[in-house]
Order: C-alpha cells, then structure tokens, then sequence
C-alpha cells in the first residue's frame, strides 16, 4: 500500500481508499544534520521561557488547523473520525503537561553545602537528537517526543513513518509557520534506510526510538559501543488482560474489545493475549464475541460511524490472516474469524481464537485486530501466563479482589499495570515505557525529559578559598 515510486520518492497512500495522499522526495540525512548541528547553539542559549513559547505557539497553530488537521490524520491512517478528533485533542492539550513535567523533572535546584558553598544542579541538552515515529498514533506520539526535546533545548530530526508523512508535514510546517527557527525541528523523508542512516550519523547526540522491537535491538546492539550517545526505546509488546471473577460481564467484554480492537489493534498497548479463569470464560468470550460481531469495521467518513478503521497497509492485513490460519493449523480453535470485507484495499475485522491447547504459544506482537485466549484455573497461573512473554510493556487485570490486584501488580513483569482499566488507557501526566524487548528503562510520556537533558551538578563559593591539609613541610621560620 504505502511504497516508493522511484529510490528517491515517498508515497503515502490513503489506507481506506488506496488514494495516493502525499508524495516527495526522500531526505538529504547529512545535509539535514550539518543544519541542526549549526542551528543547535543558539537555540540551547535561549531562555526556556522562550522554547516553551515556541511550543505553545506551535500547539496554538494546530488548534487553529481544527478539522482540517483532523481530516488528515483520519485520511493517513484510517481512523474513525472520533478517534483522530481524540488524538489531536489529546495532542494539543499535551504541551501544557510535558511543560509541567519537564519543570518537575528537570528543576534547577541549590543547597548549601557548608564549606563547600552552594551545589547547584542544573540540566543540559544532549544537542542534535533524532526522534523516529511510528505509523501507530503519528500526531501524539511525536510530539509526545519532539515537545519534551525542544523545552530542553535540542535541535529534532524528526522522521515520521513513511506511512504518515503528511500528518508529520502538518507538524513541521506548524512549526515553521510560528517562528521556530531554521533547524530546530526539521522533518526527514524516508523509509528504513534513511531511518537508519539518521539513527546512526555521526552528528546526532541521541536517539529517540518507538517502533519494533527487532529495529530497537539492532540499534541497542549499534548504540553499545556508543556509550556518549543516548538512546530511548519505545517498543511493542505481547500484552496480556487478565479476566478474573468478576459479576460485571458485560463491562469486563466492553474492556477487553477497547483494549483488542480499538484502533484496529494498531497500539504498542493494544492486548494481544486474554487469559480468563476457566469458569467464566463461556459467558465472557461470549459477550466479547457479541461485541466484536457488532463492531463497525469502515472508513473514517462512514456512516453508520465505524468503531474500527483500515490497517496500515494490505501487507499487514495479509499477515494477520495468515498468523490466524496458522494459529489454527497448530490447535488453536477459531471463536470468531477475522474477514476481509474488500481484497483490495487493508481492511480485517476483529479475529478471536483460543490457544489454550497449544503446545507452544508464539511470543510475537500481532500488530492488528487478532487476539489470543488461554484459559486457566488457578490466579497464579494466569500470572506466570501473562508473563510468559520477552516482552514487557503493560499488563492489564479484570476483575479480582484487590489482593489480587496487590499480587498481580507485585508478580507482573511490565512497565504499565492496569486494574479494571483497558491496556490502552491514555495517561498523559504519568511515565510510559516497558521492560525486557519493550524498552531501555528510559520512559517516555511524563519522564520523557529524562531523556532530553542530562543533570550537571556544581559547586559554586563567589570566592576563592582553600585550605591545605596534611602532606605538606612546614614553612622555615626567619631566626629559627
């Protein structure tokens, strides 16, 4: 769907049509950079006051780009229309909390120290930083990103996936519209290999990463040697929801459809796994399949309103289908069959199977509308099954008492745990990252500043003063 036209070209295709949306050329990657580098001085010696206001000036142009920003996102990315309204509010509405949190996380802080007069910790910018998004959420993630960066006084080379170029245009532009000076913030056209030659130049001071997890290790394993160079990792993962006793069916079945099915699936949060006690799992698997039957599956401008859109692209689609044909080929029994409503363009409704049977599970992030079901009999065993996975980023809990929720909070390997919450719940003022192949152990979202500025502690005394201990002969005395 979304392909090259020639080696120098980027097209972006419409995933609910097949309509071409944007194309251009790919980037000059060291030409991108020499202007950051030379950019990056200036803008680090500016007052903080005035980097927030460039950002807020930027948040204000894209409020005033209102439904048309909202169209283009829902156009990219085949969103129903509310969800991409969702997005760009919670987008617009997300500078005034990294600024809060950056204050908090990066304050400037001096005590007195005795002798040793006043220590003074203050936080630098790394310089020149890449932030590379995902197709997944293409206006919130970045500049859940790129905020954080400039507040701290970077210069971003910002490359979006190139299947949601135009909605990281929209970004720049804003940006260029309100003032921001020439390489701050600039974009970078390109697919993997102008990704990875970003990643890895030799004028970048740090990396700011959400993507795939086989892409994140191989820059990990790049950026070991690299010891100067920081690096975030923003990865996937094979997130399970716990379903325990609970008398609320219908809500319990509503959760768990948010956090499979909403955005196709298409979240580093969405649950890939539900793990259910064996004595509720027929009425629950049930409602959840109810639900699922009567979720909408169109494009964004559909009416009726659709609750799930398009994949990203027909190879994604192609590949969930035949993940789910070879679930079944190894023992896993269908609860509902994912479709595809039009063979030529990426649409595939919700698809359900139950591999509690399976000799093996895979541990692989399904990205799109498939989930697992493993039925077990005991709580301590829906933990070791929930964490029967490399990856860590959330883990959801359903039900239960609230010694359970302690004990699945204490024994869940993840970096997000939720109690009667979907995986996917947006929490904008709270950190964000996982662990094992879903993460660095640098968060995003409310510690996202962590990344962005390093801590440079100082004593400081106005005047010189010393005192000499031991070690040193004593001073001759005139007449002794």
């Amino acid at each position: 769907m979304h392909a090259s036209v020639s080696p120098a070209q980027i097209t972006s295709l419409e995933p609910a049509t097949g309509e071409v949306l944007w194309q251009g050329a790919v980037s000059d990657i060291d030409s991108a950079v020499e202007q950051s580098r030379i950019a990056w001085p200036r803008w680090a010696m500016l007052p903080q006051s005035d980097r927030v206001e460039f950002c807020r000036r930027l948040t204000r142009d894209l409020r005033r780009m209102g439904e048309e920003l909202v169209h283009l996102l829902a156009r990219e990315t085949g969103l129903p229309l509310w969800e991409a309204h969702a997005e760009t509010d919670a987008a617009i509405a997300r500078i005034e909390i990294v600024v809060r949190n950056h204050a908090e996380r990066c304050a400037q802080r001096k005590l007195d120290a005795g002798r040793n007069g006043m220590v003074a910790t203050r936080h630098k910018p790394h310089g020149v930083l890449g932030v590379i998004s995902p197709f997944s959420q293409p206006l919130l993630t970045p500049l859940t990103q790129i905020f954080p960066a400039l507040i701290a006084g970077n210069t971003v080379l910002f490359k979006p996936s190139d299947k949601a170029v135009a909605v990281g245009e929209a970004i720049v532009q804003a940006a260029a519209r309100m003032g921001l000076p020439d390489g701050v913030l600039q974009l970078v056209v390109g697919g993997a290999e102008q990704g990875q030659a970003l990643a890895l130049h030799e004028g970048i001071d740090g990396l700011i990463f959400a993507g795939s997890a086989p892409v994140g290790m191989a820059l990990a394993r790049k950026y070991a040697a690299r010891p100067d160079r920081m690096l975030r990792l923003e990865m996937g993962g094979n997130n399970p929801l716990v379903v325990w006793d609970t008398p609320l069916i219908g809500d319990a079945a509503a959760l768990v459809v948010q956090s499979a099915f909403q955005s196709s699936g298409q979240r580093c949060t969405s649950a890939r796994r539900l793990i259910v006690r064996d004595s509720m799992a027929e009425p629950l698997l049930a409602a959840v399949k109810q639900l699922a039957d009567r979720a909408i599956c169109g494009a964004p401008f559909d009416d009726p309103v659709p609750y799930m859109g398009p994949l990203s692209d027909i190879a994604a689609a192609d590949g969930l289908t035949q993940s789910f044909i070879w679930l079944m080929s190894h023992g896993g029994r269908p609860i509902r069959h994912p479709t595809r409503p039009f063979t030529d363009l990426p649409f595939l409704t919700p698809g359900i199977i139950d591999v509690t049977t399976l000799a093996q599970r895979p541990d692989v992030e399904l990205f799109g509308p498939l989930l697992q079901v493993v039925r077990v009999s005991e709580f301590d065993e829906a933990i070791a099954v929930a964490n029967e996975t490399q990856y860590g980023l959330c883990a959801a809990l359903v039900g239960g008492t609230p010694d359970h929720y302690s004990q699945f909070w204490a024994h869940s390997r993840a970096g997000m745990v939720h109690w009667n919450r979907p995986t996917t719940v947006d929490l904008p003022a709270a950190p964000m990252g996982g662990v094992g192949l879903s993460g660095n152990l640098r968060p995003g979202g409310a510690y996202a500043s962590d990344s962005c500025a390093f801590p440079v502690t100082s004593a400081e005394v106005e005047q010189p003063r010393a005192v000499l201990g031991a070690g040193f002969m004593m001073e001759e005395v005139e007449g002794i």
